[in-house]
């Protein structure tokens, strides 16, 4: 019979209550009426039948009633419903769209075949941990290694698209010929390249991206076959690559051949190709990167001068992440996660405080036969009723709140274009908001239930002191706690940002328009009609009202960081490591008047400086003080870009890779010493034009000005340079207010627990306060005593929550730019809002307790 005891579990408890023991007897009747093992067995599998046919309905009857008595008796508490609603929406709501976000950018598994299998190769320098790979030395990795089934590489392009409407300035991708079948892709439509298109001097060929073929081509079948102009060489259409496949990142629109010549073999400091590889099957990260480490020896044994200190770095695709972006989802995660607790915390109070104050009605049915456990699953539906109707809510708060906080992604991701709160998004909303409403209702249903005898009939409005206040006192501390840490951490994240803004960038950014018109190869290899065009489009921008100044450069400083070139001086040929290179910018005459950048020694480029003079430089200080610290940096010699330079000018230092990162000394050519044909990457392509007014007016002017220079050249990436520098701290900006928003709805509940608890001790204790006033306290002293507890409460929490927040900010160090975890201001700020929150809470319920009547209050008792 114990058997079927436990097999009796399956019903409802308060079924077993009642008719349990009568299933036992008939069993047992029935089993004592029978012969032989198959009689019994058969009587066996009856009773399981019955048990597994009955428990459903019965279950389902308790149910019912369950859901008509708590539709019954929320609707009479609209107040109370409608605030626990809204508090498990915004819990809720916070950490399904932090979820969505995590998943997309950290869970997601890359949209491949095998993807944990795929891996990025990089080289390692002193100073640079990853540095895009030489092709002589992809071209011996993939030789040498053997732990990768395959090798391939990619280099990010930027073309000029004509002949189809209006000229246009596309972004696309040169691959190797591997590339793309080692992520186990194939075109929708058309075929994928061979070893015969990437071989150089092969016709040239193309795939489109699936937004292209439909925007740009109308979904025409046709397009195969057809002869695209890209920087003026006709390049054939061969393949349309799937909707789903955005490598490497989202803003590609096409893939070409990559086509390297054996003089791009040559110098093994030519890093600029991205390496990815498909690991054998059983080959970890780990074992690849010993085998690579195992190949740079050789390579070092063998080229000394060239890899003397190259290393390799392996790791998976998947983790190609900055790691500040890692950061920053795990702290909007870690944030989420606090208010969910709040919000939890919150609930779980005003259902206590609801279910003392029904503690006669349980007690009523609990003396007409309710067992404990049948009122506890009534309150337990309860609470899961409130958290079903605020999990709803809060999915439609995470679809709103989505879009915004995509903008947090970063770009270099392989995935479509953000993400939505799909079916993993929902499965993941459906259990936090189960384990929601278990987590805010078991431990209140119990609480409440425990007296729930005939004692509970006697008790008057002093109950629900002890243990049950001490629960709702912990979980206003834990409130105040976790509200601490989100200020705290949203406190940092702001003096991070404040910081970053004031950062020089050695430029004046206010009044400069920016755009970009990249000369095509092999149009424009020749320099001399180079200087033509640029000589045109600067002469006329210059005549423009209000504009006082105008030159191109190569990059502008923020929009492109690299650029890397080594540095040797007096002759000898220095180690390639960070201390010795320098980032190389050609420029036109006027570039520094235009951008604001100060020169502090010599001169200028000047339209003299050609191929027949002498090749010249002008370098930042940073460069003067590395080299010639104790001389003057005018007249000096170096050897760079291939020649040897004169430093003809010495100019202020810019952040060239951006407001937070160290960026390297920089170089600036002229820009008519350069051979035909060399560096066709660096060639001047963003104009700088100061203006005195508004200088996106003069937009349309300066399209007009490129059109008439030459009317197949596109104009792209039009912008001002304060646009540029706001856009370093867009991202960090959009965290800090992500953050801020939570903090200050952790800071808002954390508020109302504090009124709620102290509201309702007051409530309860009513009869004691008015003893007190009669035996002659003051309004004032009564005052003080509730503010007390309120002040107790704030201390009890502040305390763990600064050091949680000062932990918080050491995890999250490498966003800080600088402020140190414990900055002193943010937490006497974050102490004097608390000091705010407590005031705020405690004051009402203070103000009603010293405006106690006592005559009334002991009537009433």
């Amino acid at each position: 019979m114990r058997a079927y005891q436990l097999l009796l579990h399956l019903y409802p408890s308060s079924f077993r209550d009642e008719y349990g023991e009568e299933l036992e007897q008939v069993l047992a009747a029935r089993l004592a009426r029978t012969r032989g093992l198959p009689a019994r067995v058969a009587v066996w599998a009856g009773a399981l039948l019955d048990v597994l046919c009955n428990a459903p309905p019965a279950h389902l009857d308790i149910l019912r009633q369950d859901l008509r008595y708590t539709v019954r008796a929320l609707g009479g508490a609209p107040g109370f419903t409608l605030t626990a609603i809204l508090v498990i929406a915004l819990g809720v709501g916070a950490n399904t769209a932090a979820f969505s976000l995590a998943d997309y950018v950290l869970l997601r598994p890359l949209p491949f075949p095998e993807p944990d299998r795929l891996v990025k190769l990089w080289e390692r320098l002193p100073g640079y941990s990853e540095m895009e790979l030489s092709p002589a030395n992809y071209r011996d990795w993939q030789r040498m290694s053997g732990s990768f089934t395959a090798m391939g590489a990619f280099v990010s392009q930027s073309v000029n698209l004509v002949g189809q409407g209006d000229p246009q300035r596309i972004e696309g991708t040169g691959v190797s010929a591997s590339l793309i079948p080692l992520l186990g892709v194939q075109p929708a439509m058309g075929r994928m390249f061979t070893e015969a298109d990437d071989r150089d001097g092969a016709p040239a060929t193309m795939l489109l991206s699936w937004s292209m073929w439909q925007t740009r081509f109308g979904a025409d079948p046709g397009v195969l076959g057809r002869h695209l102009l890209l920087d003026g060489t006709p390049c054939t259409v061969i393949g349309v690559m799937p909707a789903d496949f955005h490598f490497p990142n989202k803003l590609a629109t096409f893939w070409a051949p990559l086509q390297l010549n054996e003089q791009a073999y040559q110098d093994r400091s030519n890093n600029f190709l991205d390496v990815v590889a498909r690991l054998k099957p059983g080959v970890t990260p780990a074992q690849a990167s010993a085998d690579l480490a195992v190949v740079s020896a050789r390579l070092k044994a063998q080229y000394p001068a060239d890899n003397k200190n190259v290393d390799a770095t392996v790791y998976l695709l998947r983790n190609d992440l900055p790691n500040q972006s890692r950061l920053l989802l795990l702290a909007l995660c870690g944030a989420a996660l606090c208010v969910l607790l709040i919000a939890c915390a919150n609930v779980a109070s005003l259902l206590l405080a609801r279910a003392l104050g029904r503690r006669r009605e349980l007690a009523v049915r609990a003396a007409l036969g309710a067992g404990q456990s049948r009122l506890v699953r009534q309150l337990i539906t309860e609470s899961l009723v409130l958290a079903m109707i605020g999990g709803v809510l809060g999915v439609l708060v995470a679809i709103s709140a989505v879009p915004v906080l995509a903008k947090l992604i970063p770009a270099a991701l392989p995935l479509a274009q953000e993400p939505t709160v799909d079916f993993r998004v929902l499965v993941f909303a459906g259990l936090l908001t189960g384990i929601t409403g278990l987590a805010f209702g078991v431990v209140p249903a119990l609480r409440a239930c425990s007296g729930s005898g005939l004692g509970g009939l006697r008790e008057g409005q002093r109950a629900g002191g002890g243990q049950r206040e001490r629960l709702r006192s912990g979980l206003v501390i834990a409130e105040v706690t976790a509200s601490v840490v989100l200020l705290i951490s949203a406190g940092l994240l702001m003096r991070a940002l404040w910081r970053v803004q004031a950062t020089d960038p050695g430029f004046r950014a206010q009044g400069v328009l920016t755009l970009r018109t990249a000369l095509p190869s092999p149009k424009y290899d020749n320099v001399a009609r180079r200087v033509a065009f640029y000589d045109r489009v600067l002469s006329d921008s210059c005549a423009l009202p209000g504009v006082s100044g105008a030159a191109y450069v190569s990059f502008l400083p923020m929009t492109m960081g690299g650029g890397i070139w080594p540095v040797n001086v007096n002759g000898k040929t220095l180690d390639r490591t960070e201390g010795h290179t320098a980032s190389m910018r050609f420029v036109t005459p006027g570039f520094f008047a235009s951008l604001g950048i100060p020169i502090h020694q010599g001169r200028d480029v000047s339209e003299a400086d050609t191929r027949d003079t002498l090749f010249t430089a002008v370098v930042s200080e940073s460069l003067a003080r590395r080299y010639w610290p104790r001389d003057n940096p005018l007249g000096q010699h170096f050897e760079f870009a291939l020649h040897e330079r004169t430093v003809v000018g010495v100019v202020g230092d810019i952040k060239v890779r951006g407001l937070e990162t160290t960026s390297e000394p920089q170089v600036y050519l002229p820009y008519k010493q350069v051979n035909d044909g060399w560096f066709g990457f660096y060639t001047p392509k963003d104009l700088v034009v100061r203006a005195s007014g508004d200088p996106m007016q003069l937009a349309a002017a300066l399209r007009r000005i490129v059109h008439e220079a030459d009317a197949e050249q596109p104009v792209s990436d039009v912008q001002t340079m304060s646009d540029v520098v706001e856009q370093e701290t867009a991202s960090r900006l959009l965290q800090a207010r992500v953050l801020e928003a939570f903090a200050a709805l952790a800071f808002l509940l954390a508020a109302v627990g504090i009124h709620g608890l102290l509201a309702f001790t007051v409530s309860q204790r009513a009869a004691e306060i008015g003893v007190r006033m009669a035996l002659g306290a003051t309004s004032g002293g009564i005052a003080q005593m509730v503010l007390r507890q309120g002040g107790l409460l704030a201390l009890a929490g502040i305390a763990p929550g600064l050091a949680l927040a000062f932990a918080a900010g050491r995890a999250m160090g490498s966003l800080l730019a600088g402020v140190k975890p414990g900055d002193p201001l943010t937490f006497l700020a974050v102490a004097g809002l608390c000091a705010v929150m407590t005031v705020g809470g405690s004051l009402l319920p203070a103000l009603r307790a010293a405006r106690t009547d006592p005559a009334v209050t002991l009537r009433a008792e």
